[in-house]
């Protein structure tokens, strides 16, 4: 088992990418603490972990508030004393324009994706510095490959890679090693919400598919062995990367949608 009795913490982990995660951090031996704003959700996935013989621990946690994530630090502790991984993965995305993006989605969009990366990074750290743990942010190939009426989902995605080379530079000296994920299109919640706001949205996933060079959407659980591989020892000296897990995004035939 390659995280056989670390801790890891996974927010975002009630649903999709989040969930696979989860999954596969126990199948790999992490007892795993299920942080997510819909506590329902962390349930299910602490559920489900426990169906393949693991252990997990469900924390509602609201990662744009500090106080809440300082909470989240502490359940933890309490409850499993070390915090060997931080999986950064809570993210909301709201589908529109500039011009049309509201300020308070356009601060919703900054706190939840690029500052709650900030918050639990800033607040796990100390811990993490102890174990000589690892950090894994969840980015996008939107980070680098932008696509219409997304703006700000992009900009906080290109800032998740900026800060994920920022983290890796100042604390690997405290043998923290700090990296990112990059997904194409995956088979989860927010990529379903994205086609739902396409006029077409069977069309809009097609269409989808044919953007990678596989033509298809990836599922979760590919994401999920990357995360995996990137908290383990078997990524020893990976740090400050931004790993594509995309299917050969942008290789294929453009939309039509």
């Amino acid at each position: 088992m390659k995280l056989h009795q670390r801790v890891a913490v996974i927010t975002g982990a009630g649903s999709g990418i989040g969930r696979a995660c989860a999954k596969e951090f126990a199948r790999e031996g992490a007892r795993v603490v299920v942080a997510d704003i819909h506590v329902e959700g962390a349930r299910q996935t602490v559920r489900d972990i426990e169906a393949l013989g693991g252990t997990g621990l469900a924390v509602r946690t609201d990662v744009s508030d500090p106080e809440s994530v300082r909470q989240l630090a502490a359940a933890t502790l309490d409850t499993f004393f070390f915090i060997h991984v931080l999986v950064n993965n809570a993210a909301i995305q709201v589908n529109k324009t500039v011009e049309d993006t509201t300020f308070e989605e356009w601060n919703a969009q900054l706190a939840v994706n690029l500052g709650g990366v900030f918050l639990c990074s800033k607040y796990f750290i100390p811990h993490l510095r102890k174990t000589r743990g690892a950090i894994v942010n969840m980015s996008s190939v939107n980070g680098y490959f932008v696509e219409p009426v997304c703006a700000g989902y992009c900009a906080t995605k290109a800032g998740i890679i900026g800060l994920t080379k920022a983290m890796a530079i100042d604390h690997g000296k405290d043998g923290i090693r700090v990296n990112c994920i990059c997904p194409g299109y995956i088979d989860a919640g927010l990529a379903e919400g994205y086609f739902q706001a396409q006029p077409d949205p069977a069309a809009a996933r097609t269409a989808a598919g044919k953007l990678h060079a596989l033509w298809r959407i990836g599922r979760p659980e590919e994401v999920a062995r990357m995360a995996v591989f990137l908290a383990s020892d078997d990524a020893s000296f990976v740090t400050g990367a931004s790993m594509a897990v995309d299917g050969g995004f942008g290789s294929g035939l453009p939309p039509a949608v």
